[in-house]
This record gives structure tokens, C-alpha cells and sequence, in this order.
């Protein structure tokens, strides 16, 4: 289905800088100020945070010293972003975050909010955020070389490898990068990698894995490192990588050799690979070669002798990488967006509009970036653009970026609140990848209107591609008494109405602007009928789409209730409840006390059983959901739902607008389900169920009501989960996991085909140490301030109130393996004999037509010595401790960035004599 309509994102980056090294009174106002302003912070939704619109707010690294003469330079000359910052807001009120991030760690936001600590240690730095790092700098290809020769060793390894891993942070999923050792040879620290691989997190996190188990010993031989270096930088074997920048970054605690045949040979005389050494530890070598090594490379030089130094001086090269952005000009200053990744000040999921900012100075050798400056866009606010309850409860819209990373997707659901890292989740992850999906995300241009060069694309079931549009006018909506609809069934919406009509859920969507939304549903029942009585459905200020398909649905159900439900004793039935929901966002539970019971979603587009209803024939059975404890028979009335969709037929079109059903009462219906799975009924011709006895001719060995002793029959669901049992010990156990109940029974339809296994990753989950044994049925859809202010005078404003939010320390992001069982294609009924070597039994299975159900009945196993797998549907976390290399290089396609600025398609425009100049002053 291609959607005529395209998503777009209005948002205009425009950031008029005024450089200033001290005002009037000098650079000390900004830190002595005799002055205190406590600001006052008003609670903004749009934020989710208590906000101040008439200042920005300032944050700086804790390792980095207020008082500094760059720092305090850095505060004066942004304050006059703050100007425009709250005139950009005026102009666009959609305005979320506005921020800049300087290449010193300062960062300057708008509004001012108190800060908020992603970790009980504030160890935020502007710079090593996803959206710095991709604003600030063009894609790279990187390889670093780890020097672990026998005199690197105690605190320097510790180091050293603390230092390459602060290094393998600055880089985001744009680059490529490897990494290796040497000492009198080199190779590979992950063997599988045998090329540079996109530094995704997983990536990382192997990379990671292996540094740590690095152990110096041997000489040290420069050549064998650098050698491996150029070698994979230049070699072209047909692997995806950023094609841009590509450098070598050296680690080592020093030497002799300068390695100069070796640049000789692949690098000189166009030194298209810059090069940088780190000299790590405290030592008393002679640095000049490093220094050497770096300059004749284009490349700097950096000394971490402590801790301290390994934050700033690994995220230094940044800022040379930036200099080619800044040489060419107007056209490097294009807005770029990122990754989805959570905000550190509790917008939740976002991305980032970025666009560096240059100093442009007349001196060409300061022409630096001076930062970053980004404006975020909600993900939700994204979602409510596109068009949710117009595509149905299954239908949904999706957006790619440039690395097959999901913007959007249902499935886009990280549970880690504060997770530094971006939210890398790849399409084929968030679905099951199959061909088709493989090729979506390889072609995907089906509408290029997102940010970034991200592809819209859209999922909708054929029964979703029409919908009905209400119209008021319709003779349909007026009822009974000439009372028009918007009195009539409005009134029935009302608590007191319940008793006799049916307790109603709506839906909480946004029908109108003025709508206040409430998780009671009484609440938001009442504020709804409260607008109506001041607004008209057709009112500016409201969906009219959505609200004209809500008072249409509520007087449907309305009738149904009236001239079906009311007119029926549903005990006869064995009957708890009936209901119906719509896709305008009516749910009626009838009778009223049914609801205090009725869990389900209020939003029918959430709800499990809608979804498969409309995407199933038939009645859809399923069973309460189970927690940590067992059903309890003797105290609670256990109810089974069963749902089916309403198909009609309008001008040729099959449209599904509503789902209808039952709540069973489980002990009525299982003495109507052993009567009914027994020989004493039997169909006539006209399909009518008349009672039979059990004779010569018609025997009673598999009669679930006769033998209910000796036999086990049940009915389970196209899950694997016991629906209903004839075993009243059981009935504890309705809604489990069938292996759970009877693992050979279980074990006996897997083997003879009847259920089917699907096994999928999911890459968002959160593990804990002690996981729990209990296993239920879960729902089955589709898929699953200091303040410092100077009075008439601009002034940072330092948020000194940090609000530490951390995760539990035993929660931790982990990758789990989700197991579905569903029914295969066998509709016939099978007589399976299980052997169990010892003793075997008799059991037969039969799909029961136009259901989710099979109907099973087995003889009770003689004895317990069946050795067999145990089928479990848990869900169990994912660890690979010997993953093959075939695994772990697997690359996947990725579209890439489209702009490269590197020093080398930029060299014409600067002098021998500037770079000279550059590499002197590193030496200095």
C-alpha cells in the first residue's frame, strides 16, 4: 500500500553566534557574583519536566574545572544563544530541547530545568553524547593498535586498555573500526573480525570483551603494527565501511623506532591516512618519535600519564577531524540527524537535528568547530503524526534510517530508561526476518520525506486498507423519541447508566485539543462528556474523524445492547459477561459487575484479543493470564474469553469494524465439555446433539466423562496453553503452558506435528539474576540550581540540584530468546501411541474446526520413566560464549551517510605551510 501523505519535520536550526572573550567587568562576573536569582520552575508535559522559559541553564563534566579562564570565556560568549533560543520558541511553540554542546564540555540548554544525573555519579559529557559525536565530525574509518609488548604492564596495561575502550566510545554507528595488538607481531584482538567492522554497541562490546584479556609480553616492533594498519585500510575487500577519514590511532608507553619505511611505503607522499599516538603511563622514554610519527602524518600527539587524562585526551581528535568541515564552508553546515536514543533530561526516546558551529575568525588556523548545536524531536510527537487509528489495530507505520536502524516501530521499545547508548535496534530484529522483510529494508526509499534520509514505510492488513467514515447526518444515528444521538447515547455513557446498560471503556485517545486525558476511566469518561457539552463533534478543535466514529459506535452497541443483551439470561449460556469492542474506541461490558473483573486494554488496538480475533477466522479462545500464582478454583471465578471479529461486506469491500464476544464461567462450561467430548451425543442430520448411552455397540473407553478417572482430556489453544481440562485438579493450572501441565503429552504433539516452533531474539530486553520459574500465558499478538545570575546582565545558570536517577545494579540490558509454539496445517484427527519403553498410552488429537483449539485425550501415564526434552516457552536469556566467527563478521546491509569531509578532499583548499604550522603547535 503506498501512502499518498508524507511525513514531515519543520524544524529550522538557526544559531547567530556573537564572540566575546570578556564583557565590561571581565570574565570573573560570570563566577563572583554577589547576586542570587532562585529560579522558580513551572511542570511542562510537553517536557515531562518542571521547566524556567526565561533562562538556559548550563552543564559542565565534573572533571572539568568551572573557574578555568576557557570555561568561564566559553559561558560569556553563549549566553547570547539564550536570546536565541526563547525567540526560536516564540516563532515555533513545538520547539523541544534547544542545546549547543561545546568542544570544551560545556552545555548550554533551553529551558533551564534542574539536571538530572543519567548515574549516581554525574559523569555526563557533552561530547561523547550520539548526537555530538555524528554533528561534530564526518564517518571514519579507524584502526587502532594496542602496543602490549612486555614492558607495558601493571598499571600502564590498565591504562592502555581503559584508554582504547574510552576511544572505541567515541565513535557511533557511522564508523568502522578495528582493533590490534602488536609487540614484535600483530593480530587481530577478535580473530573473527578480520576486517574493519561498523562499531555498532555489539560490536563494542566484543571489542571490549577482548581488551580486557590482553597480557603484555615480547619486544616491541612498531613496523608489525602499523604494517597490520595500512594493510586493512587499504585493502579493498568488498566489506562495507565508512569510506572517510581514515586514520590509526597508536597506543604505547614509548620507543625508539620511527617506522619510517613503512610510511615510506603506504602512506607518503599524499598521507591520505592521518596517524596519532598516545604515549600512556608514566615513564621516562623519549617522546620525540611519537611526536614524529604523528606530525608526518598529519596527525597530533597526546600524553595520558594518569586516569584523568584518558576522558579528554581520547575525545581530542575530534576536533582536527572537524577542521575539513569547517574548510568547506557553508555547504558542511547541513542539519543531520541521529539515532533514536533516550534524552538525558527525560523527554524519552528522541532524535536529533544537529548542525556544527565554526569559528570563523579572520586567523584561518583557529577556524575551528566551536561545537555542536542540537534541537530534539520526540519520538512520541513523531507518532502522533502519523495516522494510528485510521490503519486499524494491526496495521502500523515504520521509518529506517540510513543503517537499517527502526526510528518507528511498534516493537521499538527499549526498557533501560537511562541507557547512555543509542537505541540501535535493526529492523530485522524488530520483525521476523525472512526475504521479503531483507529486501524492504535494503530498498527502502518508499517515501524519503523523514529526516536523515530515513524511509517511511507502512504494514496494513487488507481487511485495515478501507475503514467506515461517520457521518452524523446519516439516519442511522437517531434513535428512539427523536432524542438526537449527542443526548441519547452520550447518556449512557454516564457512571449511572452502568448498572442497567453495561460499564463502557473508552478508549483514551486524543479526540480534541482541550481533552484531558486520565488513566480511571470514570475520570476521563467524565471529562469527555464535560467537552461535548461545550464543543460539537464538528468542532476545529477535535479529531472529527475520530470522534464521529466513537458516537456512531456507541450507539451501535448501544442497540446491541438493548435488543440482544438485555433480552437474554446469560447464566442459561454459562455465561460470566458478553462484550463488544470497536475500532472507534467503545468497549461495553455488559453485565456492569462483569467489569470489576475485566482486565483488558482499554485502548482495543492494544488489546490481545482484538488483534488476533481480526486476524484469525473463527472463535479465539484464551485464558486468564497467569502472574506469580495459580489460579485458586475454590475462591475465584475463573472466566475464558472468547472473541471473534465482525466481517461485513460494504460496496464489495470486507471491512472488520468491531470484535464481539463471551466470558465462559470455566465450571459450567467444563460439564457442558465433558458431556460434549464423550460417546453419550451424537450429530444427527440436522447437526443436532442427541444423548446416547454406552452399549455393545457404542463403547466407553474414550469417554471423557465416563472415565474421567482414567482419562485426561483438554482442550489447548493455538499457543501450547491449557484452555480447559476435565481433570478438576487442573483447573489451578488453566492459562499455563501445556509442557508445564503435562511435559510427554506436550513433548508427543510437538513430535507428531501438531504445534510448530519459532524461536526470535529479543535485543531490548532487561535481565536479572534471579529469574522467575513461574510460567504463564502471556499476551500473543501480531508480532510483541545553584542558580548564579546577574541581575540586567546574561549568566549561566549552573543546575547544581542533580536528581540521580539509576537502574537497579543487578538489572542490566541483555539480548533474550523468545519461544512461540503455534498450530501447523493438520486438520485432520490423529491416534498417537506414545512409548515410553516401560509403558505406553493411547492418545488422540483433532483441531476443533473454526476455533484455535485442539481437542486432546490421553490415557494417564502408567509410569514417569519417559526420558524427553521438556518444551518450554519461557522466555530465557541469550548467551553465546563461543559465537562463530561466521556470526560475528556477519554484516548487514547499511545505506551509510551520503556526505564525506575529509582532510583529503579538502587539502587544496590549505597550505603545506598550515599544516606545518598545526603539528608544530601540538609539539610545543
Amino acid at each position: 500500500i503506498e501512502s499518498k501523505h508524507c511525513l514531515t519535520l519543520g524544524v529550522s536550526l538557526s544559531v547567530n553566534l556573537s564572540m566575546q572573550t570578556e564583557d565590561e567587568d571581565g570574565e570573573e562576573n560570570l563566577m563572583e557574583n554577589p547576586y542570587s536569582v532562585k529560579l522558580e520552575f513551572v511542570d511542562d508535559p510537553n517536557f515531562k519536566n518542571k521547566v524556567n522559559y526565561s533562562y538556559s541553564a548550563v552543564q559542565i563534566p565534573t572533571d572539568i574545572y568551572k573557574g578555568s579562564p576557557v570555561i568561564l570565556n566559553e559561558l560569556n560568549w553563549t549566553q547570547a544563544l539564550e536570546r536565541v533560543f526563547i525567540d526560536n520558541r516564540r516563532e515555533d511553540s513545538s520547539l523541544r530541547w534547544q542545546v549547543f554542546g561545546s568542544s570544551t564540555g560545556v552545555t548550554r540548554y533551553y529551558p533551564a530545568t534542574p539536571w538530572r544525573a543519567p548515574n549516581k555519579i554525574d559523569l555526563y559529557d557533552v561530547r561523547r553524547r550520539p548526537w555530538y559525536i555524528q554533528g561534530a565530525s564526518s564517518p571514519k574509518d579507524m584502526i587502532i593498535i594496542v602496543d602490549v609488548s612486555g614492558s607495558v604492564s601493571g598499571l600502564t596495561l590498565k591504562l592502555m586498555k581503559s584508554s582504547v575502550m574510552q576511544m572505541l566510545d567515541t565513535l557511533s554507528d557511522d564508523d568502522y573500526v578495528n582493533v590490534a595488538r602488536f609487540n614484535e607481531k600483530a593480530d587481530a584482538v577478535v580473530p573473527c573480525f578480520k576486517t574493519l567492522v561498523q562499531a555498532t554497541m555489539r560490536n563494542k562490546k566484543i571489542f571490549k570483551e577482548s581488551i580486557m584479556n590482553m597480557q603484555a609480553k615480547g619486544t616491541t616492533d612498531y613496523k608489525s603494527g602499523f604494517q597490520f594498519a595500512f594493510e586493512q585500510l587499504l585493502n579493498d575487500t568488498g566489506a562495507p565501511r565508512a569510506g572517510c577519514n581514515k586514520m590509526i590511532m597508536m597506543f604505547t608507553d614509548g620507543g625508539e623506532d620511527r617506522a619510517q619505511d613503512i610510511f615510506e611505503k603506504y602512506n607518503w607522499p599524499n598521507k591520505t591516512i592521518r596517524v596519532f599516538t598516545f604515549s600512556v603511563g608514566q615513564h621516562n622514554y623519549d617522546v620525540t618519535p611519537l611526536q614524529w610519527i604523528a606530525c608526518a602524518n598529519k596527525g597530533f600527539y597526546y600524553e595520558i600519564p594518569s586516569i584523568g587524562a584518558i576522558r579528554i585526551n581520547t575525545q581530542e581528535y575530534l576536533d582536527v577531524l572537524g577542521r575539513p568541515m569547517v574548510l568547506a564552508g557553508p555547504k558542511a553546515k547541513l542539519v543531520q540527524w541521529t539515532n533514536v536514543y533516550q534524552d538525558a533530561l527525560g523527554l524519552g526516546l528522541v532524535i536529533t537535528g544537529t548542525m556544527p558551529v565554526f569559528n570563523l575568525t579572520a586567523d584561518a588556523n583557529s577556524q575551528l568547530v566551536l561545537g555542536v548545536m542540537g534541537v530534539d524531536v520526540a519520538i512520541n510527537e513523531i507518532k502522533r503524526k502519523t495516522p494510528t487509528y485510521r490503519l486499524g489495530a494491526n496495521g502500523y507505520t515504520y521509518a529506517i534510517d540510513k543503517n537499517g536502524y527502526l526510528l518507528l516501530h511498534p516493537n521499538l521499545q527499549p526498557k533501560i530508561i537511562n541507557f547512555r547508548e543509542p537505541v540501535t535496534l535493526d529492523f530485522l530484529d524488530a520483525e521476523l526476518e525472512d526475504s521479503k522483510k531483507e529486501e524492504v529494508k535494503t530498498d527502502a526509499d518508499v517515501v524519503l520525506c523523514l529526516p536523515h534520509h530515513s524511509s517511511l514505510g507502512l504494514v496494513l492488513p487488507t481487511y485495515s486498507e478501507n475503514h467506515i467514515k461517520a457521518n452524523l447526518s446519516d439516519q442511522i444515528l437517531q434513535v428512539q423519541y427523536n432524542l438526537p444521538l449527542s443526548v441519547a447515547d452520550f447518556e449512557s455513557l454516564l457512571p449511572n447508566s452502568f448498572e442497567s446498560e453495561g460499564h463502557v471503556f473508552i478508549a483514551p485517545r486524543e479526540y480534541c485539543n482541550e481533552l484531558e486525558l486520565s488513566n480511571n476511566n470514570t475520570d476521563f469518561l467524565l471529562n469527555f462528556i464535560a467537552l461535548m457539552e461545550k464543543v460539537t463533534p464538528d468542532s476545529k478543535q477535535c479529531d472529527n474523524l475520530l470522534l464521529h466514529n466513537l458516537i456512531l459506535d456507541t450507539g451501535i452497541i448501544r442497540q446491541l445492547v438493548e435488543k440482544v443483551w438485555k433480552t437474554k439470561d446469560l447464566t442459561t449460556y454459562g455465561f460470566l459477561a458478553v462484550f463488544a469492542a470497536t475500532d472507534g474506541g467503545i468497549t461495553r461490558v455488559f453485565p456492569n459487575k462483569a467489569a470489576e473483573t475485566w482486565e483488558e486494554d482499554p485502548e482495543p488496538f492494544n488489546a490481545s484479543y482484538y488483534r488476533r480475533s481480526l486476524d484469525n477466522k473463527g472463535y479465539i479462545f484464551r485464558a486468564p493470564y497467569l502472574n506469580d500464582e495459580l489460579l485458586n478454583p475454590e475462591n475465584d471465578t475463573i472466566g475464558i474469553l472468547v472473541s471473534t471479529a465482525v466481517e461485513i461486506t460494504v460496496g464489495g469491500k470486507t471491512i472488520k469494524p468491531a470484535v464481539v464476544g463471551v466470558k465462559l464461567d470455566l465450571e459450567a462450561w467444563v460439564d457442558k465439555f465433558k458431556i460434549l467430548a464423550s460417546n453419550q451425543t451424537s450429530p444427527t442430520s440436522d447437526n443436532r446433539q442427541v444423548q446416547q448411552t454406552c452399549g455393545p455397540t457404542s463403547g466407553c473407553e474414550m469417554d471423557c466423562d465416563a472415565n474421567s478417572e482414567d482419562l485426561l482430556c483438554y482442550l489447548v489453544d493455538d499457543g501450547g496453553f491449557l484452555i480447559m481440562s476435565n481433570q478438576k485438579d487442573y483447573w489451578n493450572k488453566i492459562g499455563m503452558f501445556f509442557s508445564e501441565v503435562d511435559p510427554y503429552l506436550m513433548h508427543a504433539l510437538y513430535n507428531n506435528s501438531f504445534y510448530n516452533r519459532k524461536q526470535s531474539f529479543d535485543y531490548q530486553s532487561v535481565c536479572d539474576p534471579v529469574p522467575s520459574s513461574n510460567t504463564g500465558a502471556a499476551p500473543r499478538g501480531v508480532f510483541v540550581v545553584r542558580t548564579t545570575a546577574r541581575p540586567l546582565m546574561g549568566a549561566a545558570i549552573f543546575v547544581d540540584e542533580v536528581e540521580a536517577e539509576g537502574m537497579d545494579s543487578r538489572e542490566t540490558s541483555c539480548v533474550t530468546i523468545q519461544t512461540q509454539f503455534y498450530f501447523t496445517n493438520i486438520n485432520s484427527s490423529y491416534d498417537i501411541l506414545q512409548d515410553c519403553g516401560n509403558c505406553s498410552r493411547l492418545i488422540h488429537a483433532k483441531r476443533l474446526n473454526n476455533t484455535n483449539l485442539l481437542f486432546v485425550v490421553a490415557e494417564k501415564m502408567p509410569c514417569n520413566t519417559c526420558e524427553l526434552e521438556k518444551l518450554s516457552q519461557a522466555e530465557t536469556e541469550f548467551k553465546d560464549d563461543n559465537p562463530s566467527c561466521e556470526d560475528m563478521s556477519a554484516a548487514r546491509y547499511r545505506k551509510g551517510p551520503t556526505v564525506c569531509y575529509d582532510y583529503n578532499l579538502a587539502v587544496r583548499l590549505t597550505t603545506e605551510r598550515t599544516t606545518q604550522h598545526l603539528c608544530t603547535q601540538t609539539l610545543e
